[in-house]
This record gives C-alpha cells, structure tokens and sequence, in this order.
C-alpha cells in the first residue's frame, strides 16, 4: 500500500488518481494510525519551506515518519518541496528540515533576472547521473514539469541520481538508501511522470 501524506500542502489526489490508473494500491493519510498499513510513503509539497515543514510538525505524523523510514526502511519519496523538507535546513526559512539526507536547499542565484526568469517553471529535461530502478523505462533527457525558486545541494555527491540545468546544473533526483527525492513534479509530468511513480511503487 502507497500511502500518499496529506498534512495540508501538496497535489495529494492527483498521486492518488495516477495509482489508481496503475491499478497500484494507494491511499490519502490524515493521521498516524492510517499509516500502519502502508509499505511505501509519498510526502508531497508545495509553496514555501517553513509553511511545509511547521504544517507536518503539526499534524502528529512527523515523529512516525522517522521511524518507518529511518528504522523500518520503508521506501519515502518526497516531491517539489517535500523532496526539500527530506534535507537539513532551507535558506528559504528558519525551521530544521527532517534531516533524512545530509544537505541545504539553496535559492537560485541568477545571473542575468532578464533572460532568466524565477521561479524556475515549465518543462526540463533531466540528465542521468547514476543508473537505478527507479529511473527504469526513462530515457536519459526525459522531459518534465518544475516550479520552483530553491534547489538541494546534498553534501554527499553520491545521492544524486539525476540534475537538470536552469542557469547551473542542480540535482533533480535524489536518493539515500530507501529515501527518494524529486524536485520536479511527476504528478504533473504527463508520460515520464506516471513511469517514474510507477518505478517508486514497484521498489
């Protein structure tokens, strides 16, 4: 069972109608019991850090979390700014992100606001850094959908499966053990996005 983290941000039913396609079992989860019944774990995110992280604080699901990922080694993947919130802290904001994978989420710097819009938003292609079952039936410059004003940077150069370019090469995929992050949105990713959930929901 995929459960898919609805603590008041993020597209939760779009995952949930794409499983649902995928005839791959999946449900919305409001509170800590609900998650007994679930072997992998969808934490999205939209808007800014801190409203995200103190909006999972609040739900009573937080402490949980860490331990069926940390302990349980259940599969976890957080997407946009739920991927963020996977790291240590944001220049975005003042609250401590869950810490999962060793890093900070940084805001673009841009050379030229002219030519460069921000955030960065629209359809990019990734590139493959590193060869993974969760990349499985993806062509290497698969296109898919960001928005997004920040970016992680893991300390760890290991955890990087895949970047995409917007002014500089970024991450855009990452992973730590059983923990996944995406920084673009599959929820919204037409083709490629519906494979790469597939890919997490068959880990």
């Amino acid at each position: 069972m995929i459960g898919v983290i609805d603590y008041g941000v993020g597209n939760v039913r779009a995952f949930v109608n794409i499983y649902k396609r995928l005839n791959m079992e999946c449900q919305t989860i409001h509170c800590g019991d609900e998650l007994k019944v679930v072997d992998k774990i969808i934490l999205p995110g939209v808007g800014s850090f801190d409203y995200a992280m103190s909006k999972l604080n609040n739900s009573g699901m937080k402490d949980q979390l860490t331990k069926l990922v940390l302990d349980n080694k259940i599969p976890v993947l957080g997407v946009c700014v739920g991927m963020q919130m996977l790291l240590n802290k944001s220049e975005e904001g003042k609250l401590n992100g869950l810490g999962w994978i060793d890093g900070v989420v940084k805001k673009f710097v841009l050379s030229d606001q002219n030519t460069t819009p921000m955030p960065h938003m629209g359809w990019n292609a990734i590139s493959k850094i590193k060869d993974h079952r969760i990349m499985t039936n993806l062509d290497n410059q698969s296109r898919f959908y960001f928005l997004h004003s920040y970016y992680v940077d893991c300390k760890d150069g290991n955890n990087v499966l895949a970047a995409a370019h917007y002014q500089n090469d970024y991450a855009c995929i990452i992973n730590k053990d059983n923990i996944y992050g995406m920084q673009c949105h599959p929820e919204k990713s037409h083709h490629n996005g519906i494979q790469f959930l597939k890919n997490f929901g068959e880990l």
